[in-house]
């Protein structure tokens, strides 16, 4: 594809201090997104019984399943980033490397294709969970107008 040949050169061009801002950028998303997976954590607990119920359950289950995937994949990706700052190195200390910055602009680059793919499901897998979350509040609220009368 075009876009991915303009991708490829645009990485070949990156200054160190711009791959470093990324990884910046990049590191603190997925700290944030650990903490949401801590959060939705809090609210599957809250909603156990109701995620629990047989003709939900293994819709329910597949869910909470991506979601500790995502949480394993989030923390890999994490461990990663970090690495890749810490040889950020090679692009600064005034030594010609090519093949090894030229390894280090690949890994960059591969690390933005793999953080363009994570946050497509992870934004998927979080409308899921509020959408689940969602209908079950409905259904509380029904119950409980049902209650009163």
């Amino acid at each position: 594809m075009k876009t991915t040949q303009t991708q490829s050169k645009y990485v070949e061009w990156l200054s160190a201090e711009q791959m470093h801002q990324d990884s910046k950028e990049w590191l603190s998303e997925l700290l944030f997104i650990k903490d949401e997976h801590l959060f939705f954590e809090d609210l599957i607990n809250s909603f156990t019984l109701q995620l629990i119920e047989p003709e939900k359950f293994s819709d329910n289950k597949e869910i909470i399943d991506a979601l500790n995937r995502s949480q394993k994949k989030n923390n890999l990706l994490i461990e990663a980033i970090k690495v890749h700052e810490n040889d950020l190195e090679i692009m600064l200390d005034g030594v010609n490397q090519t093949k090894e910055e030229a390894a280090y602009r690949k890994s960059h680059k591969g690390l933005i294709m793999e953080l363009s793919e994570f946050d497509k499901y992870y934004k998927s897998l979080k409308a899921q969970i509020f959408e689940i979350i969602k209908s079950i509040k409905k259904e509380d609220k029904r119950n409980h107008l049902l209650d009163k009368t």
